[in-house]
């Protein structure tokens, strides 16, 4: 039966980390309202920083971040310099207002850093900025760049969480994809930082991969498993080759079928759920102690552009090449290009080039589709007096999808709008109803499990 919802379900749609979703934002958000949406932030304010390092030393063909791969250090030296103009310019505009909740180095590859310059580099955010005492520190973490003097390094800038991207455990699955990584070459990496007092673990996995198979992800879950993470997100692997051109490395012929996918990952999901973890979401999750954990059970989680989080800092400040920020007027993101972000950084400057600014009705279905995507559910009376008569509009609405869905899969019951159990792993196919800029829009998706 869940094999004919899943074709049934499956579309291509958004992940929804924003909404609107990054496809819908324009060049009409500019450096110029960026400095306003700054300037407008008031004193005693919290903020999320997310620091994007574009460059890699290998590039991995599943791989759909906005980075590239460099043999020379020389591109990230010259880079960090233009992020460092970038750090004082809005440090400068926040004048000592707002204070640091948590921050996230991304990538690319931020651990291919070397020592010195990951050092420097926290030294100048915390230099700039007002961090909160129990502010966290989490950093994404390439295996293969690691040694002692990075993980000394980790410890240094105050890391909190390190989130490793295993992928799969098995070696041709790991050939297809050119992310080549053993499992003792991992526990080496997380038993290191947990011994230099780093908090939180996080393992990312992935199904749906070429030459994967049942046996293979449930290989992998149980190898992970015994490393005892405090988190571990199970993603399906997005084929998008009209994006990202390096995919088309990877031979379709090597993926597995949607049916496949998915049974791929009801397998893995339950191998982990079976340990103790709770499941958060559509793809997290998280030992019940862990702070994600305990957010999902208040019904206090959120989701941004690096999925699941308990941050709860209505705004989020990206640094970087291609980074969005999120303000309670709306999104910005930054030039793409790193050569083109670091000319418009340079003498002050800011690196704004599109995003949107939320409408009333923007914010009401942004509001549903978070809730969706984080607790399958929202309640009518919630929706009515946080945001009033437009409120009540998509209320009507969302009683007439649930109402009119065939696959019966958001149900009312009079209180409250449900998703149901076997239809959770589509949540994504579900919260695209509610999307009204979805089926106007030309934008390519990936496909929803």
């Amino acid at each position: 039966m869940q094999s004919e919802i899943a074709v049934k379900l499956s579309e291509n749609v958004p992940r929804y980390t924003s909404y609107p979703t990054a496809p819908h934002f324009h060049s009409g958000i500019d450096a110029a309202i960026y400095r306003g949406w700054l300037e407008t932030l008031e004193s005693g304010d919290e903020i999320s920083l997310y620091l994007h390092i574009p460059y890699c030393d290998k590039l991995c063909w599943f791989c759909a971040c906005h980075t590239k791969q460099t043999h020379q250090y020389e591109p990230v030296a010259a880079y960090l310099r233009s992020l460092n103009a970038e750090i004082v310019t809005i440090a400068g505009l926040l004048s000592g207002k707002a204070h640091v909740r948590a921050i996230h180095f991304g990538g690319g590859s931020p651990t291919i850093l070397r020592p010195d310059d990951m050092v420097a580099l926290g030294a100048a955010l915390r230099d700039s900025f007002d961090f909160l005492p129990d502010a966290t520190v989490s950093i994404e973490i390439e295996t293969n760049d690691m040694d002692k003097a990075r993980l000394d390094a980790l410890a240094q800038i105050g890391v909190t969480r390190a989130s490793l991207g295993v992928q799969d455990f098995d070696p041709q699955v790991q050939k297809a994809i050119n992310r080549e990584q053993s499992f003792l070459q991992t526990k080496a990496v997380v038993d290191g930082v947990r011994s230099r007092g780093v908090e939180s673990v996080n393992l990312d996995l992935l199904y749906g991969l070429p030459n994967q198979t049942r046996e293979t992800i449930c290989s992998t879950v149980a190898q992970a498993l015994t490393l005892e993470p405090d988190r571990m997100a199970l993603f399906g692997y997005a084929h998008v080759p009209w994006f990202k051109k390096h995919q088309t490395m990877i031979d379709e012929a090597w993926l597995p079928s949607p049916t496949e996918r998915f049974a791929q990952s009801q397998l893995a999901a339950r191998a982990i759920v079976a340990k103790g973890y709770e499941a958060i979401g559509l793809d997290h999750f998280a030992k019940p102690d862990d702070a994600l954990a305990i957010a999902a059970r208040a019904g206090v989680l959120h989701r941004n552009f690096q999925g699941y989080t308990e941050d709860r800092c209505p705004t989020l400040i990206g640094l970087g090449p291609s980074s969005i920020g999120r303000f309670r007027q709306g999104y910005v993101q930054n030039m793409a290009s790193t050569a083109g972000y670091g000319r418009m950084v340079a003498d002050g400057g800011l690196a704004a080039v599109r995003g949107v600014a939320l409408s009333d009705d923007d914010r009401v279905r942004g509001w549903i589709i978070e809730r969706l995507m984080c607790d399958f559910a929202f309640s009518a009376v919630d929706l009515v007096e946080r945001f009033g008569k437009a409120g009540e509009q998509l209320l009507h609405r969302s009683r007439s999808i649930a109402l009119h869905d065939p696959a019966r899969a958001l149900e009312f019951d009079g209180d409250s709008f449900l998703v149901r159990t076997e239809s959770r792993p589509f949540i994504r196919t579900i919260a695209a109803k509610f999307d009204t800029y979805f089926k106007g829009g030309t934008a390519r998706h990936s496909v929803a499990v």
